[in-house]
């Protein structure tokens, strides 16, 4: 199998160094959770979207807040409940007696990073009207189209579904968002420093812009033009043969999320100031790209990222 080779092509110095310090002010914000963090950068590079399922107060409205602010980005929060309606999120067309004309007056997606918290908690039709904006880019009322913020960037949470009052995203929807996360409780020493640090909340009114939004899409570009070899593209394949092969899943990856893993590939690469795309970089996105992706067999008692890390472990590197 041939060897990976790297391309002339180097990134913005100045930028990728703004880049790093807004990944690092985020972390010094959300404590001990390195890793989620780089994944939500890699994300966002990539120009997906990002689900975190987890319980209430582990610090999920903390990375959106926070990543929102070290962008530079227009930031609401949404929260989700059952009597939620569509147009509470997408805006709507009120009509203007004196002016004999509708007026649109835009809703909270119209911003470039949304938190759309506990979003299982809404009905299938305020859920779909979410994730068809996610999609597409824009969103059509009253026949008029209306295009998004570019760039344009979802954090979705969810509540584990054995919380009651929730409505579990079926699976079509699930693929809307390109990595699904989970931040869990700190470890103990995390949990002491947390005790004793600062109020985050005041840490994140002080925290000032790194980037702006124009440079978030210069670094997606930038990305774009990371390096892959055939022997990366090689081993995304193995992997996603072996996803569909594997009796220990119900559904195999599709093609979408293969193309999905190599720019998210490139983006942790890109982060990690290599103009070429790595083993390791698909190593380290495909859990998070994977989980929320795939199922096993029901009475099986090894969970969706055991089975992941086992075929990992399986699929030669190149």
């Amino acid at each position: 199998m041939p060897g990976i080779t790297a391309t002339e092509t180097a990134p913005d110095t100045n930028r990728h160094a703004r880049l790093r310090q807004a990944i690092e002010t985020v972390n010094a914000i959300l404590l001990g959770k390195e890793r989620q963090v780089q994944l939500a950068f890699s994300c966002l590079l990539s120009k997906g979207h990002l689900l975190i399922e987890d319980l209430p107060g582990v610090g999920k409205t903390t990375l959106a807040h926070a990543l929102a602010t070290v962008i530079g980005a227009q930031y609401q929060r949404i929260q989700f409940t059952s009597d939620l309606l569509p147009a509470d999120i997408l805006g709507v067309s009120i009509y203007r007696r004196d002016q004999e004309q509708f007026e649109f007056h835009p809703g909270p997606i119209f911003s470039e990073l949304i938190l759309a918290d506990e979003v299982n908690r809404a009905t299938p039709k305020t859920q779909s009207a979410l994730l068809e904006a996610m999609a597409e880019g824009q969103v059509t009322i009253e026949g008029e189209t209306h295009t998004l913020p570019d760039p344009f960037f979802v954090i979705a949470t969810q509540n584990p579904l054995d919380l009651v009052g929730t409505f579990p995203l079926p699976d079509s929807q699930l693929d809307r968002f390109l990595l699904s996360v989970s931040l869990g409780f700190p470890d103990p020493a995390m949990e002491r420093e947390l005790l004793t640090a600062r109020d985050r909340a005041l840490v994140l009114d002080e925290t000032e812009a790194i980037l702006s939004p124009e440079d978030v899409l210069a670094l997606q570009e930038d990305c774009v033009r990371v390096h892959a070899s055939d022997a990366l593209l090689d081993y995304i394949q193995a992997l996603l043969a072996e996803t569909r092969n594997s009796r220990w899943f119900e559904t195999g990856l599709s093609p979408r999320a293969g193309i999905a893993l190599l720019h998210c590939a490139r983006a942790h690469a890109y982060i990690e100031k290599r103009d070429f795309a790595a083993p390791d970089d698909i190593k380290a996105v495909f859990p998070a790209l994977a989980r929320h992706r795939m199922t096993v067999p029901h009475g099986m008692e090894a969970s969706v990222e055991e089975q992941i890390a086992d075929l990992l472990k399986q699929v030669a590197m190149p």
